[in-house]
């Protein structure tokens, strides 16, 4: 048995799971106050805070510390990396501490698991960060010499469910071709090829269909024209775009539960809005079709809005004449880090060296 302790930090909030082997034995979503945020100078400053709070929860729980076999930590802003899971290196923490993609709070997932498991000898990993790049060349072009199109998004969850449809049909994730949407606050259609994710519409590039808070596929040259208007200052336009744009901005809600409901009610407005979010997740889909010559596999809908069946049902209406479609709500990241660790393992795949 493999019992694992996997470590999910974000903005406000530390989420830490305990699994023996694929089975979650105990969650918990340990919450910060913005008091306790605001008062260290850094992303990083916070580590030994986050890491007491780890150490504290284990403790109440009664859970020994030397128990476990791995830590693994969420993956953060690094350098384009192909998937996998990854040994917590020197070379990979420097990336991770200089923030060499930006600061977030994910980037103390791999720093604490380091951590952690040097403190008891044991392997500590982190798995498909949301930098993993698989992109062929041909998808790179933007149009633009000096504009490359790039993959950040949401490997960690698009990888598992689409190992997750494998696993159902008795095959391995380099043997299937399947399209996966990804539906949260922000969205992401990743076309999967033999075991690589080989293009993404990327749901913090703006590219591709709009979100409960991202804005995605403006028109350029009208974003151009806004963005020298006067009108607004840089950090109000990439507001604009990511935060605030999406759902936010036509409805004011990032909840599409919210605008189901609006939508049951009658306000014609978030019908339209909900009708265009629904067009605009199929076209990209279409358009990824189109990368595996036809030849899908499976349509895999997931993430939070997944949950929503008149979504996703209006969704199978305009794309199951490619190929079946396949729901799995949610997203299971603690899940999808603790397979990655048991996967290397068990010897089922190396550890990647970043």
């Amino acid at each position: 048995m493999i019992k694992s302790l996997i470590i999910n930090p974000g903005s406000t909030s530390t989420k830490v799971g305990i699994f023996e082997d694929e089975t979650l034995v105990k969650e918990e979503t340990l919450r910060h106050s913005t008091e306790e945020i605001e008062s260290y100078a850094s992303i990083i400053d916070q580590k030994d805070f986050r890491k007491n709070i780890i150490l504290d929860f284990l403790k109440k729980e009664n859970i020994d510390i030397k128990s476990f076999n791995v830590i693994v930590g969420r993956g953060g802003l690094l350098r384009p990396i192909p998937g996998g899971t990854y040994e917590c290196t020197d070379a990979l923490l420097e990336d991770l501490r200089k923030g060499v993609q930006g600061q977030h709070a994910s980037n103390l997932g791999g720093i604490l698991a380091r951590e952690i498991g040097d403190e008891i000898g044991v392997p500590s990993y982190i798995v498909d960060p949301v930098v993993v790049d698989e992109m062929e060349p041909v998808a790179r072009i933007s149009g633009v010499p000096e504009i490359e199109r790039v993959s950040i998004d949401h490997p960690l969850n698009q990888k598992a469910v689409a190992r997750r449809y494998a696993k159902e049909i008795g095959k391995k994730y380099d043997e299937i071709s399947v399209i996966v949407v990804h539906m949260g606050g922000g969205t992401s259609t990743g076309v999967h090829k033999n075991g690589k994710m080989v293009d993404v519409y990327a749901a913090l590039n703006g590219d591709g269909a709009f979100s409960p808070e991202r804005a995605n596929g403006i028109p350029a040259k009208a974003l151009v024209d806004m963005c020298f208007s006067g009108k607004y200052t840089y950090d109000e336009m990439k507001k604009k775009i990511v935060g605030y744009g999406g759902l936010n901005a036509y409805l004011g809600t990032n909840d599409m539960r919210e605008v189901n409901k609006m939508c049951d009610e009658g306000n014609e407005k978030a019908i339209l809005v909900r009708d265009a979010f629904i067009y605009q997740i199929c076209k990209n889909i279409g358009a990824c079709a189109t990368v595996l010559k036809g030849k899908v596999d499976q349509i895999i809908l997931t993430g939070g809005i997944a949950y929503g069946q008149v979504i996703t049902d209006a969704i199978k209406e305009r794309v199951d004449w490619i190929c079946p479609v396949t729901v799995y709500p949610g997203e299971d990241e603690l899940l999808a880090l603790a397979q990655g660790a048991i996967r290397v393992l068990n010897g089922e795949e190396k550890a990647q060296q970043y």
